[in-house]
């Protein structure tokens, strides 16, 4: 493994720091090279390979963006002892706290883009003339991803989508599945065969434009240097952008800078509230549905950057990620939008 990334940087040095980092599902470490440092991500467990590919996707998205720092993903290599490794650039990171005014109007800004592309595609196409693919960039007009990508552990289904309501509603449905599986809840069961007949009116009078999303910005996911702010760990995926302000919310980390500025540039539209809770639904859902698996390494991390709860199993970790724990908030969330 770590020649195969020596060959892949170029580099004769490969030194690693004693440094790293690391949440519920992975483990990290910061190494030196020929060029300076470098970020490992590591994940021993079979689907890591898939959970990496998708994470280098999303970085390298978000990187092409050009209007919120983040890590530039390098590769992403077989690990022979199992799972697979993510490497990337290293960045000096702190807690958010001066630059999270900036986030919120970079974070609006990078929704904005696709729209943008749209536009100035549209017009291209009434100017007679050519036009080089800089200037004619291209308009994402569906929604979903290349890949697929992992909120947590589980992949998502990305799978292209003309229409935003049933590309989301897919998502909330294969949640449901999987809890139908674990846990044959009645309740959500019947809740679920209300709310999905609903769930268009939560749209009715508004647009819903792709934008690229992070997929997974809670507080733990961004940072800052000392220059800006810096968003890692993305789930992307082409989406509506309110999507993305979901799980912003439910675990904090983002001042109200942040939020006045994100709003100062797209502004809240009429229903928001409830699309925030139908937003939210999927997140407490995939807490709920990420159940028992076990994870070979373990490291301690605050209880307020991991969203988990871990539980000493001999020489692994089994993982309630994040368990039943979230059954109340997902069917009270439920109940309130079936009303």
């Amino acid at each position: 493994m770590f020649a195969a990334i020596k060959d892949a940087l170029g580099t004769t040095r490969l030194e690693g720091t004693g440094r790293g980092g690391g949440g519920c599902i992975n483990e990290g470490e910061v190494f030196k090279t020929d060029a300076g440092k470098i970020f490992l991500k590591k994940n021993s467990k079979s689907k890591a390979r898939e959970m990496f590919d998708g994470e280098y996707k999303s970085l390298k998205a978000i990187v092409a963006a050009g209007i919120v720092k983040a890590p530039t993903p390098l590769l992403v290599v077989d690990n022979p002892a199992g799972g697979a490794v993510l490497v990337m650039e290293y960045l000096d990171m702190h807690s958010l706290n001066r630059h999270s005014g900036t986030l919120g109007s970079q974070l609006a800004k990078l929704h904005l883009l696709n729209v943008e592309v749209g536009k100035k595609c549209q017009a291209n196409e009434s100017y007679v003339g050519q036009t080089s693919e800089e200037d004619n960039p291209t308009y994402v007009s569906q929604y979903g991803f290349p890949v697929s990508t992992c909120c947590g552990y589980l992949a998502q289904d990305n799978s292209w989508c003309d229409d935003w309501v049933e590309f989301y509603t897919k998502k909330l449905q294969l949640q449901l599945s999987w809890i139908e599986k674990e846990y044959g809840d009645r309740e959500a069961r019947e809740l679920w065969s209300h709310l999905q007949l609903k769930i268009p009116q939560y749209f009715s009078g508004i647009e819903v434009k792709p934008s690229l999303l992070h997929g997974d910005l809670w507080g733990g996911n961004a940072a800052e240097t000392a220059e800006c702010p810096v968003i890692f760990d993305p789930a992307s995926f082409y989406g509506h952008h309110e999507y993305d302000l979901a799980i912003s919310a439910m675990f904090g980390g983002f001042s109200r800078r942040f939020w006045d500025e994100y709003h100062s540039i797209i502004p809240k539209a009429p229903g928001w509230n409830n699309r925030h809770k139908l937003y939210k639904l999927f997140h407490n859902l995939n807490h709920w549905s990420q159940s028992w698996f076990e994870l070979w390494t373990l490291s301690t991390f605050p209880e307020e950057n991991c969203r988990c709860n871990l539980v000493l199993g001999g020489s692994s970790v089994a993982v309630n990620h994040f368990g039943s724990g979230y059954r109340s908030g997902s069917l009270q969330l439920m109940r309130d939008l079936c009303r």
